[in-house]
């Protein structure tokens, strides 16, 4: 992979022509919501997944719809490896319904717990990841805050939970300096818990900042807030970290990008996030992308299992108002990849450089 590549970005009636926009229910309550919005488009090399949260501005969103398009008009790289393993997320339910929850996944070495939900105390957190531990004695446990924390209550937090033997903390606290700044009072305290940074990956403008300036020990990558497969791999490549390769509540269709991520990294000392169509009470693919004994299948079998099924597509449809609502954002998120690369728009897959792989 050069990093001179242009990637391809089709003119918009091309991807308007290609989209379908759905709405899925999850089968509990994630990020405020019951239920998940996407608009999917299909392009010569597949599906490709755009569906950046509502609150996401279009500058950020743009990244997501770049995602979409480098898997729908140009497929992934090959994989280094056959299958990927998956961890388990837990959302912030009550501890009693931790049973359910990780029922839903089957057998699983790894356990991803949602911490720091608004609303919510530390004492709930200590309970939900004591429930955790209780029902998988030796699983790998790490917590998941969402920059939901302030420094203090982050470092108190996570006192409190390294005990049941986290192996990481994801995103403790908002920001590059916040996390070096948990990570050096943890490390000053003796409280032995890895950092990850998530958002002050994905969201920085410089996503290498992290590394520079010392705020975590690896990084949690999504395919989708990235731009891309492509573009996650140089970022991982470039920070010289460890990477946990993670998802974004998506379809099968969008899971896919993060498992042919986590497939392609020369190295995946972490089981993935990728586990999130576990959390979904529907699809619109016929085999969703949950995980098999712990683990998602890459290669030709994950683009056969995220194709979508038509009649799924037309169960789960939204509304005119909805469909146009997505269709607009589409067009200004293109809009931002035109103008960060005026060449880019309007080409079509013959005019790439080639060598994609994914049909």
């Amino acid at each position: 992979m050069s990093c001179t590549r242009r990637p391809v970005l089709p003119d918009l009636p091309e991807l308007e022509a290609a989209a379908a926009v759905v709405r899925v229910p999850l089968t509990v309550r994630f990020r405020g919501v019951t239920e998940r919005e996407a608009l999917l488009l299909r392009g010569p090399a597949g599906w490709g997944e755009f569906a950046p949260f509502l609150e996401y501005d279009d500058a950020e969103s743009s990244r997501w719809l770049a995602s979409a398009v480098e898997a729908a008009w140009e497929g992934f790289p090959a994989p280094v490896r056959e299958r990927v393993p998956v961890n388990a997320t837990v959302p912030a339910v009550p501890a009693g319904r931790v049973p359910e929850v990780l029922a839903a996944f089957g057998p699983v070495t790894a356990v991803k717990v949602k911490v720091a939900e608004a609303g919510q105390s530390i004492a709930d957190d200590v309970g939900r990841v004591a429930a955790v531990r209780e029902v998988l004695p030796d699983a790998a446990l790490r917590v998941d805050a969402n920059g939901g924390w302030s420094v203090p209550e982050a470092v108190e937090a996570l006192g409190q939970l390294e005990p049941f033997g986290l192996e990481y903390a994801e995103q403790p606290v908002p920001g590059i300096n916040g996390l070096a700044e948990v990570r050096a009072l943890l490390e000053a305290r003796g409280t032995p818990v890895r950092i990850a940074a998530d958002e002050a990956v994905r969201k920085a403008e410089d996503p290498l900042r992290v590394a520079r300036a010392g705020a975590a020990d690896l990084i949690v990558v999504k395919a989708a807030p990235l731009g891309g497969v492509r573009r996650a791999l140089e970022i991982v490549r470039e920070a010289g970290l460890p990477a946990v390769v993670s998802s974004a509540l998506d379809t099968s269709v969008g899971l896919a990008a993060g498992v042919a991520l986590a497939a392609a990294l020369p190295q995946l000392p972490y089981a993935c996030g990728l586990g999130t169509g576990a959390l979904l009470a529907h699809d619109v693919v016929r085999s969703p992308l949950v995980p098999e004994g712990g683990y998602l299948r890459a290669g030709a079998e994950l683009i056969r299992r995220s194709e979508p099924d038509p009649e799924l597509l037309a169960r789960f449809a939204v509304e005119a108002e909805r469909r146009t609502w997505w269709i607009e954002r589409l067009r200004r998120c293109h809009a931002v990849l035109v103008a960060r690369d005026p060449g880019r728009g309007g080409e079509s897959r013959a005019d790439s450089d080639g060598g994609h792989t994914g049909t």
